[in-house]
């Protein structure tokens, strides 16, 4: 079983000893707030619905069984009410000290903004941002969440709307992408949480790393370990609230 207060002190270390730090998280980091992932034991993958979860959140099912898609979507992904944990009020403050450049996120629950970070490339967008399909009238995630009917439909134009998260089958937008390798690019230290590092092309992004340290946080064993040099397996939030700045 690894040490915890080892890791903490190695994480203490490589954080006081670099300047150019950047932040790259997946679900695992958004666990301990509430929000259940998709690959652990417990996560959305593993559970049972009429469809399986991966089919729903596809573009093709979204477009062909939008009612279906609304259902699970409002039950299992529209989480308004979690809160940020240690890992994201952590990261909040290690941006404010200036060491934190930049956080890239596969996460679509916004919590980073919540604890107070700012420059937060999310790479799937999120569940705060809402178009209208047909006239692209903007909505917030209350509105979607407060809508009467399953499928949410434009106030102005009658359009139905999707929530601005990148489903499968949908590419990443270019824009993002080019912000995120910038950012791994020119960090000095790049550390990545709570993922598996297997939804492309977001898990090929650590390949652009050229930096001092690659640290990987993650509760299992991932097929990155190797390359890192360094591996954690502790709970994000667990971790960084020993932290300080």
């Amino acid at each position: 079983m690894p040490d915890f207060q080892e890791d903490v002190n190695l994480m203490q270390n490589l954080i006081d000893t670099h300047d150019r730090i950047v932040f790259f998280g997946g679900a695992g980091v958004s666990t301990e707030s509430g929000i259940p992932d998709f690959r652990s034991k417990d996560g959305l993958y593993n559970q049972k619905y009429k469809y399986d979860p991966e089919t729903i959140i596809s573009f093709h099912f979204f477009e062909t069984y939008t009612k279906d898609f609304y259902e699970f979507y409002k039950d299992r992904m529209l989480l308004l009410d979690k809160k940020p944990n240690g890992a994201h009020l952590f990261l909040s403050k290690l941006e404010k000290s200036g060491k934190l450049k930049a956080i890239v996120t596969q996460n679509i629950d916004g919590l980073h903004q919540m604890a107070g970070s700012k420059n937060v490339i999310e790479l799937h967008g999120s569940i705060h941002r809402n178009y209208c399909m047909d006239c692209g009238a903007f909505y917030d995630g209350n509105f979607m969440k407060n809508s009467k009917d399953i499928i949410p439909h434009c106030q102005k134009c009658g359009g139905v709307i999707k929530p601005d998260v990148v489903l499968y089958g949908e590419a990443l937008d270019n824009g993002v992408i080019d912000k995120a390798i910038y950012e791994i690019r020119n960090a000095d230290l790049l550390i990545v949480a709570g993922t598996s590092l297997v939804v492309y092309p977001a898990a090929s992004f650590i390949n652009v790393f050229c930096g001092d340290k690659l640290v990987l946080i993650n509760k299992d064993p991932s097929s990155a370990d190797n390359r890192a040099d360094y591996t954690i397996h502790q709970k994000a939030g667990e971790l960084f609230e020993r932290l300080h700045v």
